[in-house]
């Protein structure tokens, strides 16, 4: 596939003009870590976004960075971390669960995928934290939202619509987010021998208590492990681990710092699941119901070669066997079920993304012929004519 790379607003503005011009679809990606989600894209080339890297302004006072969509996500955090500071929303690098290396991830990637980790559930999700952008629409035309700085009236929030549209309504050139210093210090709380039900009810209960958890996971393999996060000044850290172990009492393990990082960013990562199975699904459910969710999954039938649940049990991650699940799935679910990773031929005999309401869909049809009319930019990766 002949492939585009635009060095500049200027040239990415051509490219897309040109495509415009000779009705020529792109497949719009960064370094292709993502390539394997959602809907294959029928597209004669590929725009890509990996010459639009480097930061252009990093203030670690003023805690905002402006880079490139292109720039790798590597990059970024390795700048942070002299800084002693960090992307808050965790973006998770998809690239093993989707068949891939590792560490390829770009930054505009993870805001089109609205890609969030573990402390969502505290920090927010990646949308949360992009103050401003520059993009080129579908229609070929460069346009901006936001700024740098949190409070600015610029019109409409693009970022809350930009991020999570997989690159189907524009593409980003630049990109400005906020950044947040790193806390002093982590531990991890690990409780062991759980089932899914006890594990669940341990973090709802610890959901509501001030001990200010940063991440809540439970990954029922070897016995099960579920994990509660705590960061921040040192003496405080020891004080709400206390009361964790005096709320909750049974066997618990403390993980300090390099063991913390490195098991929240396998759940980040969802790499217990890596290689399980031959499809791999995200289900957004109420946290109370992710382990009644799972159980009532198994007890339809369906082929589950793994499971892991973090955000208190409110994201629930399925590995499936082989065959066509997203009906079952589905099937009186009070949330979202999204496919992730599959072979191409079930992601087009699937609904990748779940099935909006009548309303909604027509709305997001209308926001995609707002933006990208001749449907030149991603057409179909997030469903037939968006």
């Amino acid at each position: 596939m002949e492939e585009l790379a635009p060095r500049d607003e200027a040239e990415l503005e051509e490219a897309i003009a040109g495509a415009v011009a000779g009705g020529v679809a792109l497949a719009v990606e960064g370094e292709g870590s993502k390539r394997g989600f959602g809907h294959a894209v029928e597209a004669r080339r590929r725009l890509t976004t990996a010459a639009l890297r480097g930061v252009s302004l990093y203030e670690p006072a003023e805690l905002v960075l402006t880079a490139g969509a292109g720039t790798p996500l590597r990059e970024i955090q390795g700048l942070l971390d002299q800084q002693g500071q960090q992307l808050a929303f965790e973006p998770a690098d998809y690239g093993l669960i989707l068949g891939g290396p590792a560490g390829r991830g770009t930054l505009g990637g993870a805001v089109a995928v609205n890609a969030s980790g573990p402390r969502r559930i505290r920090a927010g999700a990646a949308r949360d934290h992009v103050l401003g952008f520059r993009a080129v629409s579908g229609r070929g035309e460069p346009f901006k939202s936001g700024g740098r700085v949190m409070k600015n009236v610029t019109g409409y929030d693009l970022s809350k619509l930009m991020a999570g549209s997989h690159g189907t309504l524009g593409v980003m050139s630049e990109i400005t987010v906020k950044v947040l210093p790193k806390p002093e210090t982590e531990e991890t709380v690990v409780f062991r021998g759980l089932d899914d039900a006890a594990a669940v009810a341990l973090m709802t209960a610890a959901s509501g208590l001030p001990a200010e958890v940063s991440g809540f996971a439970h990954a029922p393999d070897d016995g099960g492990h579920t994990g509660l996060r705590l960061e921040g000044p040192a003496v405080s850290v020891a004080s709400r681990r206390e009361s964790l172990l005096a709320r909750f009492g049974g066997e618990a393990e403390v993980l300090a710092e390099a063991a913390s990082r490195a098991f929240w960013e396998a759940v980040r990562d969802v790499r217990p699941l890596a290689g399980r199975g031959e499809q791999l699904w995200r289900l957004s459910v109420a946290p109370a119901d992710g382990a009644a969710v799972a159980a009532r999954l198994a007890e339809a039938g369906l082929p589950i070669a793994g499971r892991l649940f973090d955000w208190a049990g409110g994201l629930l991650w399925l590995a499936l066997e082989a065959g066509r699940h997203g009906a079952a799935l589905r099937e009186g679910l009070a949330g979202h079920a999204t496919c992730v990773s599959a072979p191409e031929a079930v992601r087009a005999a699937e609904a990748v993304f779940h099935p909006q309401p009548p309303a909604l869909a027509a709305l997001s049809r209308r926001v995609k012929e707002s933006f990208d009319p001749t449907r030149i930019l991603n057409p179909g990766r997030m469903g037939e004519g968006l």
